[in-house]
């Protein structure tokens, strides 16, 4: 570096480097996502998973790039506050024109903190204030075609299906737009709305993610605003409709956090969070940001959200989230907030075995994974600072004694040097405790679903006990607890062999030798914790699960190359 280049000089050319990192990050990021388009239309779903896979990769990449280059770019100066002030202030001026500038604030954080490990937030070297922020009225048309409504509902779909960058793979236009048109007309009629639709609008591009491809857009009909999704697949015979969604709720559980994330090209993230914003007013922004694949960005929005919850101190507080307590986490939240803090404990009971990095690099695996619908997303946050007023004095003692390797007490801060942070959801034990007779049975019965779910897609949940499942708010079984999850095909599922003798059966140890992979499916209605009648209805649908044969044809699918479709929908909603 040489010795008369100034302060300011300095940190206008570590800007730039930092500004043409992030735009190698959004161009390979951009490349990867518009290629989805034709691993859709080639059938090519082994392509897309791995896509999918190596776009997660990209963001550590860029950001490990620069660190190297601006810690040699300033030298001795890498921890001078005054240069770095500059530098924020002259990388400010690069992308403020830019239509992903809250993206671009988010890369330049990373690397801030990279170098500082900032403990809490430090304004005068990181974008603090979301300048960029959207509101769901803010979509510009750009983003979307709007369709003016006509007595046809037919013609209308017809149009919207005939613009699809897809319509000429479709198998039979006509038939899908007939069929997408009855499913709105019949919507309509149920929701006692007037059949005459003033507008439709459409997403200009498609969101693609596994098998699928979906069409995304909102009806106006009068004073209300219906969402539609429109959902498609591939086969050998041509593209079809499979599905019409037109509930929020549907919609939700489509960009739901247990999912993995959409391709979807576009310029500017922000519109098209607006957009989105407009047809799921429930869904958080940051959720809607890590739905489209800037699950950096989503994290920094959740943390602005959280910042502006906590701004003031008040009567409710994080307290020990209800449910039994973990052996290798303390999971903690506020009453009337929809997330869980999970924070890794110092010491594991017995009988767990894993070590703090091996936990971490499960949740690792449940990140780069196909998620199925099944696995909750999770945000790892470190150095949060937040002040002792909003934990209870058990939490915090818990906190203390527990998990002092990950919380430090200083000056009535609380400085949280390691959590992941998770969407709330009711442990599976504690809803059966108190569903009505048809929901809990529901709920048993998609739990032996969820499962099987992530059998096929390569996941192995280890401790298959109710207490480490939960129930969304829209009624899906979920999996929450990673420190024993591994892939399905590191498993060796066994049959229980016969015993020699009555006196085998009643010894404390098995009179088979167990290696430390194996698994016995005939054991797992011993530990499932179902009461006996909520067991039974477990087994009339799923008594598979027990029998070894289950395991072994799901491991020779995953080993065969074979990749389940998992519906993010109802079966009702289909066409089919």
């Amino acid at each position: 570096m040489p010795q008369n280049k100034t302060n300011s000089q300095l940190a206008k050319t570590a800007a730039r480097a930092i500004e043409e990192n992030f735009v190698s990050y959004r161009s390979q990021f951009d490349e990867v996502t518009k290629r989805a388009q034709s691993k859709f239309e080639e059938l090519d779903w082994q392509g897309m998973r791995a896509d999918a896979a190596a776009r997660l990769d990209l963001y550590k990449a860029e950001v490990d790039n620069i660190e190297i280059v601006i810690r040699r770019l300033l030298g001795n100066q890498i921890e001078d506050k005054q240069v770095w002030t500059l530098l924020k202030a002259a990388y400010d001026r690069l992308v403020s024109p830019r239509p992903d500038r809250g993206l671009a604030e988010t890369f330049f954080n990373s690397v801030t903190r990279r170098i500082f490990a900032t403990v809490g937030v430090d304004p005068q070297i990181e974008f603090v204030d979301d300048d960029g922020a959207t509101s769901p009225d803010s979509a510009i048309s750009t983003i979307y075609g709007a369709y003016k409504g006509r007595k046809s509902v037919v013609d209308l779909t017809d149009d919207i299906l005939a613009d699809c960058p897809l319509a000429t793979k479709f198998q039979d236009i006509e038939q899908d737009a007939a069929r997408v048109a009855g499913r709105i007309e019949m919507h309509l009629q149920k929701m006692d709305m007037r059949a005459e639709i003033d507008r439709v609008d459409i997403a200009k591009n498609i969101f693609y993610r596994g098998m699928g491809a979906y069409l995304i857009g909102r009806i106006y009909c009068g004073q209300h605003l219906v969402p539609l999704a429109i959902a498609l697949l591939n086969s050998d015979a041509g593209i079809s409709v499979d599905a019409v969604l037109l509930q929020e709720s549907d919609l939700s559980i489509l960009f739901s956090f247990t999912r993995s994330y959409f391709h979807v090209a576009l310029d500017s993230p922000d519109d098209l969070i607006g957009f989105l914003g407009s047809i799921l007013p429930h869904k958080r922004v940051a959720e809607l940001y890590t739905a489209i694949g800037f699950n950096k960005h989503g994290k920094t929005v959740l943390y602005r959200e959280l910042l502006v919850h906590l701004s003031e101190c008040r009567e409710e507080r994080f307290e020990i989230s209800p449910g039994e307590s973990g052996l290798v986490m303390i999971v903690f939240n506020m009453p009337d907030d929809d997330l869980v803090f999970k924070l890794i404990r110092d010491r594991f009971g017995r009988p767990k075995k894993v070590t703090h990095q091996q936990v971490k690099e499960k949740y690792r695996l449940v990140f780069e994974h196909d998620r199925a619908g099944r696995l909750i997303d999770a945000q790892d946050f470190e150095y949060l600072k937040l002040d002792a007023c909003f934990f209870s004095p058990d939490l915090l003692a818990q906190l203390q004694s527990e998990a002092a390797k990950s919380v430090k007490v200083e000056k009535d801060q609380v400085i949280i040097t390691y959590a992941y942070v998770e969407r709330r959801v009711t442990p599976l034990n504690i809803y059966l405790q108190a569903a009505e007779t048809d929901a809990a049975r529901e709920a048993v019965i998609d739990f032996g679903a969820a499962i099987k779910d992530l059998a096929v897609s390569n996941i192995f949940p280890g401790d298959i006990l109710i207490k480490n499942f939960g129930v969304t708010r829209h009624g899906r079984v979920v999996f929450y607890d990673y420190d024993e999850i591994c892939p399905l095909t590191t498993c060796h599922f066994r049959t229980i062999p016969q015993s020699s003798s009555y006196d085998d059966e009643l010894a404390s140890e098995p009179w088979y030798a167990v290696a430390e992979n194996d698994v016995f499916p005939q054991e797992f209605r011993h530990f499932l914790g179902l009461p006996d009648h909520l067991l039974q209805i477990f087994l009339e649908h799923h008594s598979d699960l027990l029998d070894a044969a289950f395991w072994h044809k799901a491991q020779a699918a995953i080993k065969a190359g074979e990749l389940p479709h998992i519906f993010p929908y109802a079966q009702s909603r289909r066409l089919i």
